[in-house]
């Protein structure tokens, strides 16, 4: 009976369902194991039988049922069998039920669990077996140490490097090895290198642990120095050695070196080395050769996820993502599952390819490989829906994250400081700091950056006091953060004071002060701290002298531009376009029109802001004939495309050609530039509609201009105002007043521009209760009246002889507003309505202000209304005074 059952369940347990045909023999077996003592023997014989997990759980289940688990001989061997079927995670439940186990089923439960990743478990067994009394050799320590380095437990590494000198394994190569790795990871590389003086003959894996550790804590030098020895030596390299020098070559630039060690492994026959093809495919992308990165890819016979991840990697990095996905599209097609990496490599692809239908293929693609939850394609997905400017979703995608790390709320936390998202940056920060995780240096810079952006003071300064009390101030990167926000703030002054405390400081501290000093009309502050900057002998850089340019201009700074210019000629900075067009705007804004165009004739390479910088030094000298040239050329030119601020540019030179063609009835100029931009889709862009309004209103073509406002979709403030201005300029207060009443029902707030447009066209048509009313609503408003709005106010009421009404506008002005030319202005208006009595007073009051400086116009004008109002004497104490100060009256000009 017993050799029955016996065949009985070896059959059972061979066969596919062997799992469900046990549990129908439980009732079978549990009859013969009571009246059998020799079944234990039987029963281990059935363990090899168990080749699946499954039976392997149901053989285990037996055990416990039937009171085995404590059958030493039994348990050994069912803990060999999961161990070499891999699944350590039995042999580990069976191994706890051992009270002293063997030192070789110790190794062997140590070995599968490192295997395959269960760190923390073989610290636990190890432990249990010495608190067991179970001795350890040298195939113990190797797995524990590698575990203490996979789980950064430095204490337990340490206190594992005392044991192995304890017990005299200190000498052993293999533990020694895994020391110096341990040491390495943790990064001691100081310890590390001891090591290897320590080990009495290092053999080539030692060494390969050194380079791979001098790699990881990026000491390149050392980690070349390293193999430089071994090759004297005559210690021949492997693969794990040339894949550890390859990443460095490529962080320091080395590609020649990179290039040299793919000779070498060639030459020792390593090209069929799958983990050297990636590090090999990545030194000829750093090196601009895709050409020959692709042909090693091509030449790989066993192409595995490693290597298609390194080949798209190369594409995105060198910006060419269209390859990238191409290879995308083919990994899948050859059956190859992507994994992680693969993702995080792809998605920058469709950044640079600024298309959102392909991020969201991507992550379709994401989710069909169920990899929606990894934190490092979340965190990748996160920042290129950000940048694509699709926050929504990149918002949906964090909240529906529950296990977040630091990368990802770092992320979150810079996509919306890039946004100017402020609340919500503050918002992130907070959570940030709830969930447990402290932010570093990056948060605060991304947080600082999202508060300069909105002006936020207050918020900023409390980031400031977060950054003092979490001792985070000393970081570099940080203090510029802050010097950059106190400076856009318009806080010159706290900047000054962090600048100046400031221990170290680097090129970026530097251009931050001085372009921000720039920016804020501090130039003799920007030149203190360039002269300073050179005194401490930090070089300059391009964005230094890009920043410092604009402080020259015509009344000052003249040399220092033509300095700047010599030194980039002299430190081959002026093959750069972004400086060569700050030089050509320099020149611009010193007037000197000639050397700017002699340069830009020079530049061996121009952009469109080249071609837009001289046009602007154009139209501001009126140069229009010369403006319309010049893009003519442009428009000739290869790769050259004009944007908005050209055609910005150009319609003041198109205005004032279709003037002088109107007179002779050929208006062909601005309708070409009409129909090029209708060409080029320019014609939506808000700014450009605006200047052609303005152009054909001014060209008096106010059909034209009428037409152009109402085909545009969306209006700003400066549209309404313009065509405002526009209506007045024809002298249609009436529809100027109807377009002032629509900007205001739409919820536009009209600005001083737009006010000050209003108020001519009442002037101009005489419309004065409704120019009453509109200046009005323009102190209603809060927007503070120029005195060129009190101006037209006053030159409205002279125009219908409310002299008196006007002279109270005058007397009521806000403090430190000059009133002389209103006054001279009023005094006009007196004399041509005759006005006499308030025009004397009128007069006394302006020749009383300064009678140096009063102008001569104002002393005639005087002189004439005492003279209609009979007061000789008084005229001719005027003239007498006028001939005292020695004024004379402008002579006109005649131009032939």
């Amino acid at each position: 009976m017993m050799f029955n059952l016996h065949g009985q369940l070896a059959t059972i347990l061979s066969t596919k369902s062997c799992f469900t045909k046990i549990c129908t023999h439980f009732s079978l077996f549990n009859r013969s194991l009571h009246t059998n003592p020799r079944l234990n023997d039987n029963f281990l014989s059935l363990l090899p039988f168990c080749r699946k997990g499954r039976d392997l759980k149901a053989f285990n289940s037996l055990l416990i049922l039937h009171g085995l688990i404590g059958h030493k001989p039994l348990v050994k061997q069912f803990i060999n069998q999961c161990c070499h079927l891999g699944f350590p995670e039995l042999a580990l439940s069976a191994f706890r039920t051992i009270e002293k186990p063997s030192l070789y089923l110790q190794n062997l439960v140590l070995r599968r669990l490192c295997d395959n990743g269960f760190f923390e478990d073989v610290i636990f067994v190890y432990k249990k077996c010495r608190y067991s009394g179970l001795s350890s050799d040298n195939y113990t320590y190797p797995f524990v140490i590698k575990a203490c380095t996979a789980s950064r437990d430095v204490w337990f590494g340490n206190a594992m490097h005392c044991v192995v000198l304890k017990t005299g394994f200190g000498d052993n190569l293999v533990v020694g090895t895994a020391l110096l790795s341990f040491y390495s990871r943790v990064s001691e590389i100081g310890n590390a290198r001891k090591m290897i003086d320590e080990i009495p003959q290092p053999d080539l894996v030692t060494w390969n642990a050194l380079i791979s550790g001098y790699s990881v804590n990026a000491f390149d030098y050392e980690a070349l120095q390293v193999f430089q020895n071994l090759r004297v030596m005559g210690v021949k390299p492997n693969a794990s050695t040339l894949t550890s020098l390859l990443p460095l070559c490529s962080r320091l630039g080395f590609n020649g070196v990179g290039v040299s060690l793919h000779g070498l492994a060639y030459k020792l026959g390593f090209m069929e080395v799958e983990s050297l093809l990636p590090a090999l495919i990545s030194i000829y992308a750093n090196c601009g050769d895709l050409f020959a990165a692709r042909k090693i890819f091509n030449a790989s016979t066993r192409k595995d996820v490693a290597i298609w991840n390194s080949m798209i990697s190369a594409y995105t990095r060198t910006q060419k993502p269209e390859n990238a996905v191409s290879v995308f599209q083919k990994m899948l097609m050859d059956e190859v599952k992507p994994n992680v990496v693969t993702f995080v490599s792809l998605l920058p692809s469709s950044e640079n390819l600024d298309s959102i239908l392909y991020l969201e293929s991507f992550h379709a693609c994401v989710v069909k490989f169920r990899y929606e939850k990894e934190p490092s394609v979340v965190t990748a997905l996160v920042s290129v829906y950000s940048k694509l400017g699709n926050m929504e979703s990149a918002e949906f995608l964090f909240h529906n994250m529950k296990v977040r790390n630091l990368l990802l709320w770092k992320t979150m936390l810079s996509s919306c400081a890039n946004h100017g998202l402020s609340n919500q940056s503050l918002d992130v920060f907070s959570l940030m700091q709830m969930d447990g995780f402290v932010p570093d240096a990056i948060s605060i810079v991304s947080l600082l950056s999202s508060f300069s952006k909105l002006k936020a003071t207050l918020l900023g300064k409390s980031a400031h006091a977060f950054v003092i009390r979490k001792s985070i101030d000393s970081n570099l990167n940080v203090l510029n953060a802050l010097l950059a926000f106190y400076c856009d703030c318009s806080e010159l002054v706290y900047s000054f004071r962090i600048f100046d405390r400031m221990v170290l400081k680097n090129v970026v501290s530097w251009n931050t002060m001085i372009s921000r000093c720039v920016e804020n009309g501090e130039l003799e502050g920007a030149m203190l701290l360039l002269h300073e900057m050179r005194q401490e002998g930090v070089d300059f850089d391009l964005i230094t002298l890009i920043s410092i340019l604009p402080s020259c201009h015509e009344s000052r700074n003249q040399e220092l531009g033509l300095a700047i210019h010599g030194y980039a000629i002299r430190t081959a900075l002026k093959t750069d376009i972004s400086l060569a067009n700050a030089i050509v705007s320099m020149y611009i804004n010193c007037g000197q029109l000639n050397a700017a165009r002699l340069f830009f004739d020079d530049m061996p390479d121009k952009s469109v802001v080249s071609w837009n910088a001289i046009l602007t030094g154009y139209r501001c000298h009126n140069l229009h004939k010369e403006s319309m040239e010049l893009f003519h050329d442009m428009m000739i030119e290869e790769n050259q495309k004009p944007n908005y601020v050209t055609l910005l540019n150009i319609l003041p030179a198109c205005e004032t050609l279709h003037q002088v063609c109107a007179h002779l009835n050929n208006l062909s100029i601005s309708d070409s530039v009409l129909s090029y931009l209708f060409r080029k889709g320019l014609d939506k862009d808000v700014a450009i509609s605006n200047g052609l309004i303005d152009m054909y209103a001014k060209c008096g073509s106010i059909s034209s201009a009428k037409m152009l406002f109402e085909m545009l979709s969306q209006k700003d403030t400066i549209s309404w105002s313009v065509m405002i201005n526009s209506c007045g300029l024809h002298g249609d207060s009436e529809a100027a007043l109807s377009l002032y009443s629509q900007m205001r029902l739409l919820g536009f707030k009209p600005d001083k521009v737009t006010y000050m447009s209003i108020l001519s066209a009442c002037s101009h048509s005489g419309c004065i209760e409704e120019g009453k009313m509109v200046f009005d609503n323009m102190i209603r408003d809060g927007v503070s009246p120029g005195m060129e709005h009190y101006g037209c106010m006053v030159d409205m009421l002279c125009r219908r002889g409310q002299l008196k009404e006007a002279y109270e506008i005058v007397k009521n002005l806000p403090d430190g507003k000059s009133c002389e030319n209103l006054l001279e202005s009023l005094l006009g208006g007196c004399l041509s309505h005759g006005e006499h009595g308030l025009g004397e007073e009128i007069g006394r009051v302006v020749v009383a202000m300064n009678p140096q400086q009063t102008a001569a116009a104002a002393y005639v004008i005087l002189h004439n209304i005492y003279a209609a109002s009979g007061k000789w004497v008084e005229a001719n104490n005027v003239r007498l005074l006028m001939e005292h100060n020695k004024f004379r009256k402008t002579s006109g000009v005649s131009y032939k």
